[in-house]
């Protein structure tokens, strides 16, 4: 983390407004990470993470004690929140929402990485003042809509106060098999995540058999770790209101998708906002990168071909996948949404 403080900061900033983004937590030092943005920067990043470093940024840090002590008497609306399994369309999800004037969407900042690497007891004692720093908005008519990375799932029952509402974002599992195998750097990715997904679901599903023979029982056994992830979630948020979203369903009636996803959250969606928005840019570019060209029909194009030339190895798969689920209700909940 670069401790850059070019001018004094003072603590009570933190709480008057989102310019001030959370973006990290150095937990050797015990130091967060401010980013001054402005709500075109919020809308620019597809990440905030330390991707938004591409570029000049205006940067202060604090300690956490006066972190926490800044955001002790802040009562301002909770965030609503997107977690999901990854590659399922959270980041073209969230931008469109934060089309909808009165919503500042808040995708992926790094500190929500930063504290699920923590032990538990400190991730459950820091998550109210992250959650809280989370939520803040540039004015008192305006709600955060915060996107975490895939594997935040795990610590979702920190982060979502009771009462308050999520939109959970998958496919079914043969959606995302085809999904990883179409695109070169999502297969690179998952390989380098396969052996800590296989960690982290041990204890929620048996070991698959042959999880390593084939990139299509790795993608198959990565969809069953973050899967089983959300459903371990929903079974310890029985008090918060949870959308599970479908993004194949999603992309079959977006503007349906977006009313029914901005209802869950409580935003208010004028009549004519769902047909503008998704008739847009968003819709026609890839999300993480909106200078490239990706559409729906790009997409289903690329399944395709993975599903043809990967045919018998994601049959396989599948069946590891079913047969992984007699041990595992987590999993079988899952292969049944």
């Amino acid at each position: 983390m670069p401790l850059v403080v070019p001018e004094p900061f003072d603590p009570r900033q933190v709480a008057e407004s989102a310019h001030w983004l959370a973006q990290a937590y150095d937990p050797a030092q015990q130091l967060v990470r401010f980013v001054g943005m402005t709500p075109e920067d919020y809308r620019a990043a597809a990440f905030l993470d330390d991707r938004i470093f591409g570029q000049q940024r205006d940067v202060r840090v604090l300690p956490w004690a006066d972190t926490a002590a800044a955001m002790a008497g802040w009562t301002g609306t909770s965030a609503r929140w997107i977690f999901h399994i990854g590659h399922v369309g959270s980041t073209m999800v969230a931008r469109m929402l934060g089309e909808i004037p009165g919503v500042l969407s808040v995708r992926e900042p790094r500190i929500l990485r930063d504290l699920a690497g923590l032990p538990a007891d400190h991730a459950t004692a820091m998550a109210p003042t992250v959650s809280a720093l989370c939520s803040r908005t540039n004015g008192a008519d305006e709600v955060a809509l915060v996107k975490a990375t895939s594997f935040v799932s795990e610590i979702a029952p920190l982060l979502v106060a009771p009462g308050q509402r999520a939109i959970f974002m998958f496919v079914p599992a043969s959606s995302y098999i085809a999904t990883i195998l179409a695109g070169e750097n999502s297969v690179k990715e998952m390989r380098v995540l396969h052996d800590d997904r296989a960690k982290r679901m041990a204890g929620r599903v048996p070991v698959m058999a042959g999880s390593k023979r084939s990139d299509a029982h790795r993608a198959a056994m990565a969809w069953a770790c973050e899967m089983t992830s959300l459903e371990a979630a929903a079974d310890a948020m029985p008090d918060r209101e949870i959308m599970w979203l479908d993004f194949d369903r999603f992309l079959a009636s977006p503007a349906a998708g977006l009313v029914e996803a901005a209802h869950h959250c409580g935003i208010e969606l004028p009549a004519a906002e769902p047909d503008g928005i998704v008739n847009g840019p968003l819709m026609r570019r890839y999300s993480k990168a909106l200078e490239y060209d990706y559409s729906p029909d790009l997409r289903r194009e690329l399944q395709a071909e993975a599903r043809q030339f990967h045919a018998r190895d994601i049959e396989a798969a599948l069946a590891a996948l079913d047969d992984a689920a007699h041990g595992s209700p987590l999993l079988e909940r899952a292969l049944s949404r």
